[in-house]
Parts: structure tokens; C-alpha cells; sequence
């Protein structure tokens, strides 16, 4: 879609910092009766009972983590809650509120930050969570989007990336790599429009794994499948950097070992296909690539039966004792120690 280059363009200095939250902020309403007190105070109140009080917060910054030559503005304003959306659920807990808080260079102007809040009102609204604060700042390097997120769970409802036990099954909701191919194909087409402006980027055969990296979702129906299934993991962590690295996370604060079984590794046929055409191991894809957002839990195998057929959900291996380490096993039936190799922010 060609973006209309004669839209109203406001300046912000117009407004100024709390008539720009007013504005972008107005048609926002609360959905949930722990919500006491929303914006327009210092601080929000919220009042869950007896029930657990879940945060998580994440930064996203341009040039880092994301880039606006192809991320829409409300596809990063949608993206930026789904991050944020994902730890509260793989805490086996119900997100209830979120924090959004900006820094804006002056090269944005108000209908820019319009589109950001479309988006962040979107992801509120599909998701049931209600926006309750934030701040807003000037920046001298682009974009920051910082998002707090909050949910609640009853104390014997919560799992944490410590509980797995040897024996235990490995499960992982949907499919793996995607998000990652989809940012190859983003890369390339940018660099082709760099060198031809006048090439349109053709997306149509990519539009599962670039709709994976543009427009992810956090699993909040895997939470409500669980409960539904009366299975509580023993542990759960999301796939944010890669799935090797999640194992090894849930491999040490659990103090296990595990079996991961190549085979079973879930793969989208656009993935696989992808893979092929960028020359690129769809293993390799799956176990580094990050940005899944995908669930990673263990349960214990007298759960299996309740799971078993699911096609939200599959088992790809098995915790083990400690010593035996954390290996992938290979279609070949050859085990090579799994690595952390995910994304990781701060590489030069």
C-alpha cells in the first residue's frame, strides 16, 4: 500500500507533552474491574485481591530492534504490546494492564505517533488489557518505545522458568524460525530497493513469516488452552532470542539436562521452503532465530494423554538428569550439545 504523502502533518511542539497524551490516548477505555485508577494521575492503582501481581518491561529501539524503512508504525505500536504480552503469559498468568512510554525525535510529527497508538490500541483492545500511563520525552537517535506490562494469576497458578523435573516432557506451542525468515526477506527486498527504487518488492510468497516478524501474537490462547486442558507446566518460558537458548534457560534454573529431537522440531512449510532458497539449515533457523514468541514448557508425562494430538502443541523432547547436559538429537540419531546462540542485542 502506498503511503499517502500529503497527510496533515502536525507538529508536536503544538501540543506539548500532556495535551500529546491527552490526544493520543482519548479514546482508550478501561475493560477490566481490577483497573481503579487508569491515566491522568502520578500512578495507577490496581487492586487484584488475592491474586499475584505479574510485570515484565522491554525496550525497543529503531536501528536496534526494529526498522521503520518496512515496519509500519502500527504494526511496531501492536508488536511493541505483543513483546511486552508474551512474559506475562509465559508466566501462566492473565495480562491485565500495560505502560507505554515513548521517546520521539522532531523528524516525527503528531500523525506519526498517530499510527504508533493505532496500533498499541489495537493489540489493547484484541487482548483485553488496558493502557494505564506512560511518559513521552524527546530523542536525539529516532525512536524508543518502552512497554511495561502486568498481569495477575493466583499464587498456585504461576510458573516459572525453575520447576522442571528429569522425565518431564519438552513441549513447544505453534511453529519455529519464522519471525527470522521474515526479516531476511524484509532485509533483501531493502536492499534491492536501495539499489532499484523503482523495483517493488514482491511479499506476496512470504506473507506468513513476514506477517511472523511484522505482526507476531502473543500466545495468550496456549494459557487459556492449558487451563482448559488441566495442565499446569512444571515450567514455561517464551521464545523471544531462539530455542536453544529457552532450553538452556529452563535447563539451568531447573538444574536438568534435556533431549531435544531434531525431527520433532515444528516447521512451517514456508519456513522450510524459505530456508531453501536462502541456502540457510532450518534446524539452525529454528534453534537461533528468535522473535517466535511462541510458548516453551515442560509438563510432567502423567499430562501427556491430555495433550496428546493437540495441534497447537508438540513435544520435542525430554528433560534430563543434570549431568547428561543439553544436546539436540539429530535426525541422524547423533547428539551435539546445544549452544546459546540466539539474537543478542548488544553484538557489534
Amino acid at each position: 500500500m502506498i503511503e499517502d504523502k500529503n497527510r496533515p502533518s502536525t507538529p508536536l511542539s503544538e501540543l506539548g507533552e500532556f495535551k500529546l497524551i491527552e490526544h493520543l490516548t482519548q479514546y482508550f477505555s478501561l475493560k477490566n474491574p481490577s483497573t481503579k485508577k487508569g491515566i491522568s494521575d502520578d500512578a495507577a492503582v490496581l487492586n487484584f485481591g488475592d491474586d499475584e501481581v505479574v510485570v515484565s518491561t522491554d525496550l525497543l529501539v529503531e536501528g536496534v530492534h526494529f526498522d521503520l524503512s518496512y515496519m509500519p508504525l502500527k504494526h511496531l505500536g501492536y508488536k511493541a504490546i505483543m513483546v511486552n504480552l508474551s512474559d506475562i503469559y509465559a508466566m501462566n498468568a492473565q495480562a491485565t494492564q500495560v505502560i507505554v512510554s515513548i521517546a520521539v525525535s522532531s523528524r516525527f510529527p503528531l500523525e506519526a505517533l498517530e499510527e504508533l497508538y493505532a496500533g498499541i490500541k489495537m493489540a489493547t483492545e484484541i487482548y483485553g488489557v488496558d493502557l494505564v500511563g506512560g511518559d513521552t520525552t524527546s530523542s536525539t537517535t529516532g525512536l524508543l518505545i518502552s512497554v511495561t506490562a502486568i498481569g495477575k494469576a493466583s499464587d498456585d497458578k504461576v510458573v516459572y522458568r525453575k520447576g522442571a523435573k528429569p522425565n518431564d516432557l519438552l513441549v513447544v506451542s505453534g511453529d519455529l524460525g519464522g519471525a527470522y525468515l521474515g526479516l531476511q526477506v524484509l532485509e533483501r527486498e531493502k536492499a534491492v530497493f536501495k539499489v532499484n527504487p523503482n523495483l517493488q518488492p514482491d511479499l506476496e510468497p512470504y506473507t506468513y513469516i513476514v506477517g511472523r516478524q511484522l505482526k507476531p501474537e502473543a500466545r495468550k490462547d496456549i494459557v487459556e488452552l492449558l487451563q482448559a486442558l488441566n495442565v499446569k507446566p512444571t515450567s514455561m518460558i517464551d521464545i523471544s532470542d531462539g530455542l536453544s537458548s529457552e532450553i538452556i534457560h529452563l535447563c539451568k534454573q531447573s538444574d536438568v539436562g534435556c533431549d531435544l529431537y531434531e525431527a520433532k522440531i515444528p516447521l512451517d512449510p514456508q519456513v522450510i521452503s524459505t530456508c531453501e532458497e536462502f541456502n540457510l539449515d532450518s534446524t539452525t533457523v529454528a534453534l537461533n532465530g528468535g522473535e517466535d514468541y511462541e510458548l516453551l514448557f515442560t509438563i510432567s508425562q502423567e499430562d501427556y494423554s491430555k495433550i496428546k494430538g493437540n495441534p497447537n502443541l508438540t513435544v520435542i523432547g525430554y528433560m534430563k538428569e543434570k549431568s547428561e547436559g543439553a544436546h539436540l538429537v539429530t535426525r541422524a540419531n547423533t547428539k551435539i550439545p546445544l549452544k546459546a546462540q540466539g539474537w543478542k542485542n548488544f553484538e557489534g
